[in-house]
């Protein structure tokens, strides 16, 4: 009766964990990279500085539009006067009246359009304009490596839940195996098959095995924020992952690692300094050059001036067109431009360098991977066939516990030993397959391969 019981309890148990896990929602990698690419902090960053490199490499930033500049003014003056005429005389004789000008006003009203277009700049504008549109390529291909940066931080996130979500199911299996440990040796203290002490070790296991679930559950509830913080979403989301993981085939790796120079964004990202560096020179040769330009104005002008004693009032409208053309030539310019020049193949020289340097770096970089990745699969493989030797001892060792021929101790060291088993394989699983993200990052695929 007592076991049915604790029969019925277990089942209720597992039927609620059930519906509970049929609540909670299940995030697949491929929903978490599109949300990640949404709503991740630095991804959005990056797509900020490829807007400014956009705005950068537009016509409107690249000088070869004329300059249009328009000006205005107005004056008021306003004047009060009294003229004397000293020792002059009226024709009858009398002295000559002073000359009062009283709120004499004068207005000044003057615009105009001046325009100034450059025709030949010694071909440094277009090298700057070309070298702008590198700039906007180099911030793409920088914006790519935050985003595989982040993609490689959300899967290892999310492969760490899904291997503590794995780990903590194992430990709630080994917990049911030692509570089911108890009530067998609890009827077999009843029927005296045992002593008391059966009973104290398994309720030691039990204690053992409720703490490990525990700090189980807490490590995965901690992990789960941490994937929330690169999701950008509510630290308490609840939710359940994929722990289904697919290897992709050996040759398809082989092509990409072949193809790794055209694809490694740092290769791509040192090939464009390069070229940035190239258009430096020429930019800099420019100052040898002549600057050749037009310039046009178009004026208005309105005077009008108050009467005087000798002058009546005037209004003066006049209208100017302007025409020009312009030629400097910096002749010598105390040797900027040859110092500039000089420096700018240097920096080439330098680039050059670094070039060689980093495919070199990127060559071992992915030798090591894929040895790495390759040792990864095999300690996986091992612990996989690991796990079926250690099922199939566990499963011997309990039925030689219920007949009674192996004691409790020998029992849970199958039992252990089937735990390690278990949580090894998750470990390995999960780290071979980190282990094939960081070679794909380094050969360029990672955004372009189904996970």
């Amino acid at each position: 009766m007592r076991r049915r019981y604790l029969t019925s309890i277990l089942l209720l148990f597992f039927l609620g964990g059930l519906q509970l896990v049929a609540q909670e929602t299940i995030l697949s990698k491929q929903e978490a990279v599109a949300q990640a690419l949404k709503n991740n902090f630095g991804i959005q960053v990056a797509r900020n500085q490829i807007a400014i490199a956009d705005n950068n490499q537009s016509i409107l930033n690249s000088g070869f539009l004329p300059s249009l500049t328009a000006d205005a003014g107005a004056t008021y003056n306003r004047d009060d006067a009294v003229i004397e005429f000293p020792g002059q005389l009226l024709e009858n004789g009398d002295p000559r009246p002073d000359f009062v000008i009283d709120q004499a006003e004068a207005q000044r009203y003057n615009t105009g359009l001046t325009l100034d277009y450059t025709l030949f700049d010694g071909m440094g504008r277009l090298y700057n304009y070309k070298s702008l549109k590198e700039q906007y390529q180099l911030t793409e291909l920088q914006a790519r490596e935050t985003i595989e940066n982040t993609m490689l931080q959300l899967l290892s996130v999310y492969f760490e839940v899904a291997r503590l979500s794995e780990n903590v199911n194992v430990f709630r299996q080994a917990l049911d195996i030692s509570k089911d440990r108890i009530t067998r040796a609890e009827y077999a203290f009843e029927y005296g098959q045992n002593t008391k002490l059966d009973i104290l070790n398994a309720e030691v296991d039990v204690t053992n095995d409720s703490i490990n679930l525990l700090n189980a559950k807490q490590q995965l509830a901690n992990t789960k924020r941490d994937l929330n913080v690169v999701l950008n979403q509510n630290l308490n989301e609840v939710f359940e992952v994929d722990t289904v993981v697919t290897f992709i085939p050996r040759l398809q790796l082989d092509e990409y690692i072949a193809q790794a120079k055209e694809n490694n964004v740092a290769i791509l990202q040192i090939e464009k300094n390069l070229t940035i560096n190239d258009y430096d020179i020429k930019i800099s040769r420019s100052g040898y050059l002549p600057n050749i330009g037009l310039t046009g104005s178009y004026g208005w002008n309105l005077n009008q001036s108050a009467a005087s004693a000798f002058f009546p009032g005037t209004n003066n409208t006049t209208y100017n067109l302007n025409l020009g053309a312009r030629l400097t030539w910096n002749l010598f310019d105390g040797g900027g431009t040859a110092v500039r020049v000089k420096n700018a193949k240097i920096a080439f020289k330098n680039q050059e360098l670094l070039k060689n340097q980093v495919e070199l770096e990127v060559n071992r970089d992915i030798l090591n991977a894929l040895e790495f990745y390759k040792n990864r699969l095999d300690i996986y493989g091992i612990q996989e066939k690991n796990v079926i030797t250690n099922e199939n001892n566990f499963d011997r060792s309990r039925e030689q516990f219920q007949l009674g021929r192996i004691t409790s101790i020998e029992f849970r060291q199958a039992q252990i030993n089937l735990l390690n088993a278990l949580t090894n394989k998750n470990l390995a699983k999960y780290d071979a397959k980190l282990a094939e993200l960081q070679l794909l990052q380094l050969t360029g695929q990672l955004l372009n391969v189904e996970l």
